[in-house]
Formats: C-alpha cells, structure tokens, sequence
C-alpha cells in the first residue's frame, strides 16, 4: 500500500483548533470532550532521547499500521478507536487533510502505569541482560543461547513507564504488585496472546516479530482496552525472515538502523541528541515503509 509521504517532516502539530492536552515522544493529544485526538508527529526517538529532526512521513506510517493492527487483533482484546473511526476522522479533519493519514479519534480511558513487553526471542536489552546473568530480567533460560535466537516460549517481561528518562525493567510480582493481581493477570494474558497473534500473522507475510511493546488502559467500569499503538516498528523489533540468522544481530523493519548509528558516535544517550543525516532519514523511511507494504500485502 502506497502513501503520499511529505518531503519535510512534521515536528509539532500546532495549527488545530483543540485544546492540545498531551504531547509524548511521537504523538500528541488534542481533548474533544468524551474523546481524544491523537496525532502522531514525525518525531523517532532512541533511547527514550527526542531527535532534533525526524523522519518524513514516519506519523502516517505509523498510524496505518497501528489501525491495520487494531482491526486485526479486535476479536482478541478490545481497543480505544471510536465507532466508525475512519469516517470520523474525515470529517472532523476535513479542513486540515495533511493530518487525516495520521490521526485517530479514541476513547478517554486511565493509561496503566507499565508498559507490557513480550519477548519471543533474544535480542536488544534482553540480550545483554542474559550476557551479563544468565537470565531474561526475571526469568531462568537455558544456557549456551545465542543472539537472536528464539526463547523456548514467549515471555511477558513488564516495564515502568517514565515521563521522563528511561523505562526500568521490572518483575513479574513487581508488575503485579503495582496493578493489582487481577489486572496483571488480564494484562500478561492479553500481552502474550497478542503477541502469539502477531507472530503468527507476521510469519505468514514473511516477517519475524522478535518482540513488542503493549499499552492497556481501562473505562471508568475499570473494563480493559488496548491503546497507544500496537505491532508498530516503533514499538516492535521486526526481522525479515529470510534474512535471519542465528547468532547475532538482525537487520530489520524498526528504528534500529538509528540506533545503530547513534552507537557510533561518543552520545551519553542524553538529551540533547545529535541531528540524523540525510542518509539515515531515508533509510529509515525506506524500513517503516517496507515493514508497511510488507505487513499488508
């Protein structure tokens, strides 16, 4: 699927006649009453660091892909876009159409305070943690893995949720300690299931999902949705799987390839950040989008 990316990215969303109530690394929240607007800008983040610039078009692909998701995983877990979404959108858009490929209308829901990770496989953090302890944060793994290779079942390995600087691993009893048991028990199954689903669909369009990141939320009946964004590459770890190997790192659908680079450089991974060139916003493009046309082919 092909979407008419702009040249120049859109950093702050400023020109919209709703009171803008929350601005996060990549969306921002306009009030309307009962709802919420959510835009998503062309910021990318690393290391939980705001780039001083972004990436064209990256919103918009994030957004198709998240709405893409939200249709497809409804039967597992119920999520926060409003009745006749797309509809919606268009028209309370109608004069601002550079903003409507970008856009959902949702819910007013309570955000949970962690965010819900499933890891199928070893990489990233969960790798060095096991380099360093022999473990995936809380849990027992066998010996003598490797990079990149996948864990004998998926696991849920919860995190904080910062405002500010970096989300904190955080154990099982931890996670459920700050939920409460029944809510933590709702939340992993939900997590895991919808990994498993997203493995699965994934795999079926020759795609790996290594890992992901989940946001929950709940009504004021304390009922539990899906919200944020969902199976996106900023929220996941996309491999192609023809291109997999075991034993070290693996080229893939995210913003790794800014990480990448940022790894590069003497960077204290603290705020401010050193500007992307030319050469990684477009490779970066080129990933979103081929994870996009990859997913929904």
């Amino acid at each position: 699927m092909k979407y008419n990316l702009p040249k120049n990215a859109l950093m702050i969303v400023d020109d919209l006649p709703f009171k803008k109530v929350a601005q996060g690394k990549v969306r921002e929240n306009f009030d309307l009453g009962d709802e919420l607007l959510i835009v998503a800008s062309d910021r990318i983040s690393a290391f939980d660091v705001i780039m001083p610039n972004g990436v064209p078009g990256k919103g918009i692909l994030l957004t198709q892909i998240s709405l893409w998701w939200f249709e497809q995983t409804k039967h597992i877990m119920q999520n926060h876009l409003v009745e006749n979404h797309n509809e919606r959108v268009r028209e309370l858009l109608k004069d601002f159409p550079h903003l409507i490929e970008r856009s959902m209308i949702v819910k007013k829901l309570k955000p949970m305070p962690i965010e819900a990770i499933a890891r199928g496989y070893l990489a990233g953090s969960g790798w060095k943690e096991y380099k360093t302890t022999g473990k995936l944060f809380d849990f027992d793994l066998p010996a003598g893995m490797k990079e990149s290779q996948e864990l004998p079942e998926p696991l849920f390995t919860p995190t904080t949720k910062a405002q500010e600087g970096h989300d904190e691993p955080i154990t099982n009893a931890q996670c459920a300690e700050i939920l409460g048991d029944e809510l933590f028990i709702k939340i992993k199954k939900a997590c895991l299931d919808l990994y498993k689903f997203g493995k699965e669909k994934a795999a079926s369009c020759g795609v790996i999902l290594a890992d992901t990141k989940f946001e929950f939320g709940t009504d004021a009946n304390n009922n539990l949705y899906l919200i944020d964004e969902v199976l996106t590459p900023d929220s996941s770890r996309y491999w192609p799987a023809d291109k997999y190997e075991v034993g070290k790192s693996q080229p893939s659908f995210d913003k790794q390839y800014v990480r990448d680079w940022l790894e590069t450089l003497d960077w204290n991974k603290q705020a401010p950040a050193p500007a992307l060139p030319e050469e990684v916003i477009k490779n970066t493009i080129a990933c979103y989008s081929e994870a996009l046309n990859a997913l929904m082919k």
